[in-house]
């Protein structure tokens, strides 16, 4: 059997670290950069009580990710309250998705996480009154083209991206989790129904945590482009983790995903969080989510998939399969995007009219 790579090895034991001589730190560090989890591995070592023990020069580049993870978390939360600030007048509910919300609730997935843009989330019926609140504080669309402009108001789940002019700081307003295309469409009102305000904000929301969980799930695996699906699987994983000791967390993250139309995704989140990472899912769970299992054709092939595209993009975590395994997911997530006659259109325009949409 291939031994897991040294990433995967220390994200689930990571005391196993103590072992590594320096031509392992090299390597492990190259593997947890190109995976977008350095400062992620900091914050696990440093948790563990592992820290001290790594040599120093490793230890000096673990620290610098994590001074940066640092600052980025500060800017962050000072990004919320400039975009708390712009909302303020619109009466409209800021439910916070993903980072932002991990951030801003404090919560385990928050440490050593890097991300690039805001989401939030907000009535489909607000969007106008969201998008002009924004831009009259900074921030402006980012896709001029009128087919792109198309794209994401008529089919997506969201507006184009906005940037701030100034800070060049990006938000990404939805409506919902999944595009109108899509063939699942989990209610929206229900999440936002659900959704929990924060202890130091009250106007400021996240989602419930079995819907943070579903959520994370969902994008995960829709996402046709996987550079960060390891770091969001180790996201689906912490919150396992963190939320599951809750009452009744287990047995009603199974009925809500039923509700949402997410049985899918959260049984291929259970399986690979189990297998990549060795998370503790309590058995009644697994067979509860088994509700979701696709056909056993299906899943072997899945299996093959997912356990290449979620390694690190790195030649030493690549095999011949690896390319191939992740162009044949992006084109699985822009299946699942769209219907068959609408993907042609969109792929067709993408391909030879208008190459540099997103």
């Amino acid at each position: 059997m291939t031994a897991a790579p040294l990433l995967l090895q220390i994200l689930r034991r990571p005391e196993t670290s103590k072992s590594l001589d320096l031509a392992d730190w090299d390597l492990l560090l190259r593997q947890a950069r190109r995976a977008n989890l350095l400062a992620t591995l900091h914050a696990l070592l440093e948790e563990r009580g592992h820290i001290e023990q790594v040599p120093s020069r490793p230890r000096e580049h673990l620290g610098w990710a994590h001074a940066i993870a640092e600052r980025h978390a500060q800017a962050v939360d000072w990004e919320i309250a400039q975009i708390r600030k712009a909302l303020a007048k619109a009466n409209v509910p800021l439910i916070l998705l993903k980072g932002a919300a991990y951030v801003a609730a404090r919560l385990p997935p928050a440490r050593g996480r890097l991300f690039s843009d805001v989401d939030i989330l907000v009535p489909k019926g607000s969007l106008d009154v969201v998008e002009a609140a924004l831009t009259l504080h900074g921030w402006a669309t980012t896709h001029h083209d009128e087919y792109d402009q198309r794209y994401y108001r008529t089919w997506m789940h969201e507006l184009p991206p906005m940037q701030h002019v100034k800070r060049m700081t990006v938000i990404d307003v939805h409506h919902a989790i999944l595009p109108e295309t899509a063939a699942l469409r989990p209610d929206p009102e229900k999440l936002r129904t659900a959704a929990q305000s924060l202890a130091s904000h009250a106007d400021v929301k996240v989602l419930a945590p079995i819907d943070m969980v579903l959520h994370s799930a969902a994008h995960l695996f829709h996402e046709g482009e996987l550079d960060n699906g390891l770091r969001d699987l180790v996201d689906i994983h912490c919150l396992l983790a963190h939320f599951g000791g809750l009452p009744s967390f287990w047995p009603d993250l199974v009925r809500r995903a039923k509700e949402l139309e997410l049985t899918r995704p959260l049984f291929y989140a259970l399986r690979y969080t189990e297998r990549m990472l060795h998370a503790a899912i309590p058995p009644d769970a697994m067979e509860a989510a088994g509700s979701g299992r696709p056909h056993r054709q299906i899943l072997a092939l899945m299996d093959q998939l997912y356990t290449r595209a979620f390694l690190p993009n790195h030649p030493s975590c690549r095999d011949r399969l690896a390319g191939m395994s992740r162009r044949m997911l992006y084109l699985r997530a822009n299946w699942l995007r769209m219907p068959p006659l609408l993907l042609a259109r969109h792929l067709f325009h993408k391909a030879f009219i208008s190459p540099d949409l997103a």
